[in-house]
């Protein structure tokens, strides 16, 4: 990629006062007296069942049109002209209490948090493309994120989500909510083309650079009778900031004899407010992905339609280290012991690594879609990992030697088949769904970590779970006003093979027993028109999330912390509750949530102090709550013609109420569940050419720990507050040429996810539709 397209001009903007858009946020949810007075002949927006989308919009998919839930939708034009887009996990940005922790542009580890998920609970969420589960559901935690990269922004048609596990058409894992990626299938030759730059400024301790991003996509389709055809190409080079830093708190040990004496270190706080010295960054990411997809789709007549999908993405990544530290000749020092202001200091963590990464997606769909009295879909996917291994340093600048991790053959595979009957004011949907998902991961010792060979095996893990699962969903008009929803899901969850080696323990292979559960998940809803404006409906709905393959049987290491698997875990039992009134009127959509979850058994990692020395491990958390109320308003020509609004405020308190491994943690916040979150976006459209947007994303500070003894959040390892502005400009060349730029973070606000997030960062793009 060329450095004139991987790099912008950064402009530096001083930020309005977060506070005052707050206020004036607040005040557009809770004033909508000021809105324009309708034209004339205007009628009172009739709305679907708490469904938010955008006016012209295709129709929802039938699994979220059923749902008795709220659905906020977003179209690809929406998020054209209003978001900086480079990747899939950006078109989330601004929907409400939506967060995806993508660290930088291409982050591999973009886990999505909702509102009553955090930013590293991985299998509390579901992410889909079509009909093909892009979730990767082999662990909870920042090492198993949704597969963004196999969905380019290019083929987006929309965007669902669901919020909440009241539908019983999905597992467990959608008790935080449900993302749909609506893809593009061609009704007439089509060719599409774009290439965008960024450019992020970063500067935090002793890391000061520019880090450039360039991405190309390419995407043709066409149409002929009964065969339609999309192919797809994306190419990513991206290059990230320091996501880590190796710290230790200040010493009082003497110095050691023959260690080097080193400067350059710097000192600050540790999120506990413990003074610390920082040596420098690694894990600095430079990544370059590829993805290529093949669609054909195939009308088997009017109402019956095949669709399958070929997916390849390819990940070629180098990870970095800056260190800070320099001797007395001016040498940069790496790992090992030195001396600092006469006391010496163990420095680790300064390991660069290189990973390479080769998945395939195969998907088939065959559905009907008549509308009438019946339908009925089936389909089948597969994810496997053809190629992923990780070569990583153990002691850089001290020797050659590291270990190789290699993760071939492990995937996932899903199987639907459903059908809708719609008897006179009935509604009934039914089906049976099957997962599978398998780990397969080893760890052999390197001479020589960038080209070595592999040496002794020294870590093993694998295992297999299964969930099989029968469901039935009503919903009956059981009158002109009033809708009535039941549903319940079945289950049955297995886990077996389960292994575990390691060199260092004894014994060092663990086989673990096989087990087995069955569920019943029941939900229900009622809805009722109160007028053809005004809406309010109830909801509940229990979701049991079996615990991963990872969980179960996999270790992790994380730095220099290792977190043990757990074979006994139980399965996380959630009971979620949801009172959704909306109102629309004129060009205006108001909402307002209540919801709830009673959460039992969730699962943490945690340290267990009731045993002794402590073990840091995934357990479960007895009990608890997290509720909250959660505002959108979408509006349109708001003061003035096209000017375009959306907004979101939503407060949550998540609270462990009881907790036997860590009785201490009683009464604590929930970890990574910020108590306010905002979303805004507004777009304006100066004329048919040329359109400005502002963007602005507020979250409070959380703890990180079960303890909420990290209370210094605006630091490296803090979850801190931040109140960031993002802005675009796009101006429509011709008929099928268009231009934009952009700048995320525009007030270079310096927040953390424990690591840090990407400071401001500019963008230019050009793309060519026809």
């Amino acid at each position: 990629m060329s450095t004139s397209l991987r790099r912008c001009v950064a402009y530096a903007l001083k930020p309005p006062a977060a506070r005052t858009l707050l206020c004036g946020l607040a005040g557009s949810l809770l004033l909508p007296a000021h809105a324009e007075t309708a034209a004339d002949g205007d009628a009172p927006t009739r709305l679907a069942d708490v469904v938010v989308s955008a006016e012209g919009q295709q129709p929802l998919p039938a699994a979220l049109a059923s749902a008795p839930a709220v659905v906020e939708s977003r179209t690809a034009e929406q998020l054209r002209e209003s978001t900086n887009l480079v990747t899939s996990a950006q078109a989330l940005k601004y929907l409400p209490s939506l967060e995806v922790r993508e660290r930088f542009i291409g982050d591999r580890n973009g886990i999505l948090a909702t509102r009553t998920t955090g930013t590293i609970s991985s299998a509390q969420s579901l992410v889909y493309a079509d009909d093909l589960l892009l979730s990767n559901l082999l662990g909870n935690s920042y090492g198993f994120p949704p597969r963004w990269g196999l969905v380019a922004p290019a083929e987006i048609s929309r965007v669902d989500v669901l919020y909440g596990p009241f539908s019983a058409l999905y597992p467990g894992n959608s008790l935080g909510g449900v993302v749909t990626l609506e893809t593009r299938m061609p009704t007439r030759p089509e060719f599409h083309a774009s290439v965008t730059g960024s450019r992020q400024d970063f500067d935090l301790y002793g890391s000061h650079d520019d880090y450039g991003t360039g991405d190309i996509s390419l995407a043709a389709g066409d149409r002929r009778g009964p065969l339609s055809v999309w192919v797809s190409y994306d190419h990513l080079d991206s290059q990230g900031q320091p996501m880590s830093y190796s710290t230790a708190g200040l010493s009082s040990k003497a110095p050691v004899a023959g260690a080097p004496t080193a400067s350059g270190a710097h000192a600050d706080s540790d999120q506990n407010g413990k003074q610390r010295l920082v040596f420098g960054g690694y894990s600095i990411d430079h990544t370059l992905q590829d993805q290529g997809k093949l669609k054909l789709g195939w009308d088997l007549n009017e109402d019956v339609t095949a669709v399958y999908t070929l997916g390849l993405w390819s990940n070629d990544s180098h990870t970095g280290v800056d260190s800070y530290l320099k001797d007395a000749s001016g040498r940069t020092l790496y790992n090992g012991t030195v001396n600092i202001d006469g006391h010496s200091y163990k420095v680790s963590g300064l390991n660069p690594s290189r990973t390479d990464e080769l998945h395939l997606l195969n998907g088939l769909s065959l559905a009907s879609h008549s509308g009438g009295p019946f339908d009925w879909q089936a389909s089948l996917s597969d994810y496997r990992y053809l190629d992923s291994a990780t070569r990583t340093a153990s002691n850089y600048g001290q020797s050659l030697a590291g270990t190789r991790q290699v993760q071939d053959g492990t995937g996932w595979q899903t199987g639907e088949l459903r059908g809708t009957w719609r008897p006179d004011a009935h509604e009934l949907t039914f089906g049976y769904h099957i997962d599978d998902y398998l780990l397969k991961q080893r760890t052999y010792q390197l001479d020589d970590w960038k080209s070595g060979g592999d040496g002794a095996k020294v870590a093993a893990s694998g295992g297999e779970t299964r969930t099989q699962a029968l469901y039935l969903q009503d919903a009956w008009k059981f009158a002109p006003r009033w809708t009535l929803t039941l549903g319940a899901r079945a289950e049955h969850w297995e886990a077996f093979d389960g292994f575990n080696r390691d060199v260092t323990t004894t014994p060092q292979v663990a086989h673990y027993d096989d087990q087995q559960r069955n569920d019943i998940s029941p939900k229900a809803a009622l809805a009722f028109d109160i007028t053809d404006a005004l809406q309010t409906r109830f909801s509940y709905g229990r979701a049991v999330r079996y615990p991963t393959v990872g969980e179960l049987f996999q270790q992790i290491s994380s730095g220099t912390q290792l977190v043990q698997n757990n074979p006994d875990l139980k399965p996380e039992d959630v009971r979620s509750f949801d009172w959704t009134t909306q109102y629309g009127w004129d060009r205006y959509l108001l909402r307002v949530s209540l919801f709830q979850e009673e959460r039992h058994d969730a699962l943490f990692s945690q340290t267990d102090t009731s045993v002794s020395p402590n073990v840091t491990r995934i357990a479960n958390i007895d009990r608890a709550r997290l509720r909250g109320i959660e505002s959108a308003l979408d509006a349109r020509d708001v003061g003035l013609p096209g000017l375009d609004l959306s907004a979101s405020l939503t407060w949550t308190q998540a609270e462990i109420l009881e907790d036997q491994p860590t009785p201490a943690a009683e009464g604590n916040d929930y970890p990574r569940i910020p108590r306010w979150r905002a979303r805004l976006s507004a777009v304006y459209h100066q004329d048919s050419r040329l359109t400005y947007a502002l963007g602005y994303r507020y979250s409070s500070a959380a703890y990180g720990t079960l303890l909420n003894t990290d209370d210094n959040h605006d630091t490296y390892g803090g979850i801190s507050r931040y109140s960031v502005f993002d802005v675009k400009a796009s101006y429509r060349i011709d008929e099928h040429l268009t231009a934009s730029a952009g700048i995320d973070n525009l007030g270079n606000e310096k927040y953390y996810v424990s690591h840090p997030y990407p400071q401001r960062t500019a963008f230019l793009g050009l793309s060519y539709d026809y």
